[in-house]
């Protein structure tokens, strides 16, 4: 069975870099088709779909965020990681990994969550 599970610290101080690490295990991250995302919850603003990462290690980001965001992997380790840079209080959410098969049609890519991690909760707090 495929899960995933995301890691880093829970706590990170404005203006500073928040960063998580998916490992994934029963599948992977280089399957073919599959692309793994990275989204977040927030109380304030409801879902948020923040970037994701191909099986050949192409990135794709949400607009609002690009500018902060970057995502990477290591397939050795069968991880990819988020990083989000300038954080401020409104980046106060539960961040969670997912991954399933994706791909493009009619010129728009598209993207399944077949597989979610729990979820890790980051606080942006001084």
């Amino acid at each position: 069975q495929v899960q995933l599970q995301e890691s880093g610290p829970g706590l990170v101080k404005p203006s500073q870099t928040l960063s998580l690490t998916c490992t994934v295990s029963g599948a992977s991250i280089t399957t073919s088709y599959y692309f793994w995302s990275w989204i977040r919850q927030s109380p304030g603003k409801g879902p948020e779909w923040m970037g994701a990462i191909e099986y050949e290690g192409s990135t794709y980001y949400n607009a609002s965020l690009k500018s902060r965001t970057s995502i990477s992997r290591d397939t050795s380790k069968n991880q990819f990681s988020l990083r989000l840079s300038s954080v401020t209080h409104e980046d106060t959410a539960v961040y969670y990994c997912a991954g399933g098969e994706g791909g493009k049609s009619d010129n728009s890519y598209y993207f399944t969550y077949d597989y979610w991690g729990q979820g890790t909760q980051v606080t942006v707090s001084s």
